[in-house]
């Protein structure tokens, strides 16, 4: 159930993250399905990978919690630094 849970908030995070870039960057890139991808595939990457190198759980809320909104914001501006110099 933890995993839905998680899920769950990583959508909601990169709704936020994806609204967020949408007031830094005045374009017209889509940004929700994107962020919306980048933040539940790190998020899950994190929730399965941290605890295979350490023991702490609360490592591993901080990276769940930290790195996906990270990510998502890093991925909107690498696509739009790639488009910005084609």
């Amino acid at each position: 159930m933890e995993i839905l849970y998680l899920v769950l908030a990583m959508i909601v995070v990169g709704f936020i993250v994806s609204y967020i870039a949408g007031l830094i960057w005045k374009d017209d890139f889509n940004n929700y399905p994107t962020a919306i991808i980048a933040s539940v595939i790190t998020g899950l990457l994190d929730w399965f990978v941290i605890p295979m190198i350490v023991s702490s759980e609360t490592l591993k809320w901080i990276g769940v919690a930290l790195e996906p909104p990270l990510v998502a914001l890093g991925v909107l501006w690498l696509i739009r630094y790639s488009k910005k110099n084609q």
